[in-house]
């Protein structure tokens, strides 16, 4: 469970990013969050990857207070969540395979896991004949598949997708849409940040919509309405 109890973050130059945000996501919730470019998207992930502050109120993952936690806690909670972003950020000299085994390595994973893990993500997000192909080798949309995989090789509890479509052509940001929704079906919790209206008004799932930093709308079963 991820909940925002009254949460605030104000910068030093007084701009507001996040006013008063309260809400919950449930375990296994797919949550799209919505809103114009400067409504508060990014820093609502940042606070749940502990990379930013609130200046008032709280950010819970499960029981825990994301911000009361020591230097040294943080990575525990960030291996249990996986991240994909709009410019892949994979390692450009590393096979798609490489990729991700570099993934498994850093959390401490047997040589015999990363065998048996890395075939078995690559097959989930249709990338199995791609696995020595170097980034350079593949398309937009393969290349965002790669860095899905990535995020879920380690089986996190939570996959936090930030405007993951915005490169992408129709085709593959529909293939990506419905990867996501396959590793939703699976029992993990998806939020998902977008400008697609499309994409939105076909998942059919919980909108979060964003504005100044207030939420001003949630709906359960929502559509792109700003």
């Amino acid at each position: 469970m991820i909940y925002f109890d009254k949460v605030s973050k104000k910068y030093f130059d007084k701009s507001v990013a996040l006013d008063n945000v309260s809400f919950t996501i449930e375990p296994g919730e797919f949550v799209s969050v919505v809103g114009h470019s400067g409504a508060g998207k990014s820093t609502l992930l940042k606070m749940i990857l502990a990379e930013e502050k609130p200046s008032a109120g709280k950010v819970f993952f499960e029981s825990v207070d994301i911000h009361t936690l020591g230097r040294r806690h943080i990575p525990t909670l960030r291996r249990r969540i996986g991240s994909v972003f709009q410019d892949f950020r994979l390692l450009p000299h590393k096979t798609a395979f490489e990729n991700i085994a570099f993934t498994m390595e850093a959390a401490g994973r047997a040589e015999d896991e990363i065998e048996s893990d890395v075939p078995h993500v690559l097959e989930l997000v249709g990338l199995d004949d791609k696995m020595w192909n170097f980034p350079f080798e593949l398309s937009g949309g393969e290349r965002q598949r790669v860095a899905i995989a990535r995020a879920i090789v380690n089986q996190p509890d939570l996959l936090i997708a930030d405007e993951p479509t915005g490169n992408l052509d129709p085709l593959s940001t529909h293939e990506i849409i419905e990867i996501f929704k396959k590793i939703n079906d699976i029992g993990t919790t998806v939020i998902l940040t977008t400008h697609n209206k499309g994409v939105i008004d076909k998942l059919g799932k919980r909108v979060i919509t964003l504005e100044k930093g207030k939420i001003i709308r949630d709906d359960k079963e929502g559509r792109y309405v700003i």
